[in-house]
């Protein structure tokens, strides 16, 4: 991770935490933080048995890879509103998460959902006042490019 102030350290770890702890449905999936920061983000998480949508492929469910594209970009929009909150109150900054609507939601699927291990990318394109819109893409543990995605979030 990048070098942050002591604030930022403090943000990044309460965000870590309420994603991966407080968000139920982040837990089904097992998406886990693993790169942050006001650019782009990084999630990951591991095939299991109850996330496969073609049993006799044992292929990721497209429901899976679409929920974890929408998360990715749910996270890097939150990221890119926060640069336009310094100075704010931390507890100020943490409700933003609250505040956010998926607007759009767009994924290409591009190979099947196969591997151990995929990892989500969420590149910031722009943020607005109150819109961000993200690019993703989700890679297989083989670096092969299972789908990719646009995201466009509103600050509600």
């Amino acid at each position: 991770m990048p070098n942050f102030s002591k604030n930022e350290e403090v943000l990044f770890s309460a965000v870590n935490e309420i994603f991966e702890e407080k968000i139920p449905f982040n837990k089904i999936i097992g998406l886990k933080v693993r790169f942050i920061s006001p650019e782009q983000v990084k999630l990951s998480f591991e095939m299991r048995d109850e996330l496969i949508g073609n049993a006799i492929r044992r292929m990721l469910y497209g429901g899976v890879i679409s929920s974890a594209i929408d998360m990715t970009a749910g996270l890097a929009a939150f990221m890119g509103f926060q640069e336009k909150m310094s100075g704010k109150p931390m507890e100020e900054k943490l409700a933003m998460i609250g505040r956010l609507s998926t607007m759009s939601l767009h994924v290409e699927y591009l190979r099947p959902g196969l591997g151990r291990e995929f990892v989500c990318t969420g590149y910031n394109v722009r943020t607005g006042n109150k819109v961000a819109v993200i690019r993703t893409e989700l890679m297989n543990d083989q670096d092969e490019l299972i789908a990719v995605g646009s995201v466009s979030y509103i600050l509600v």
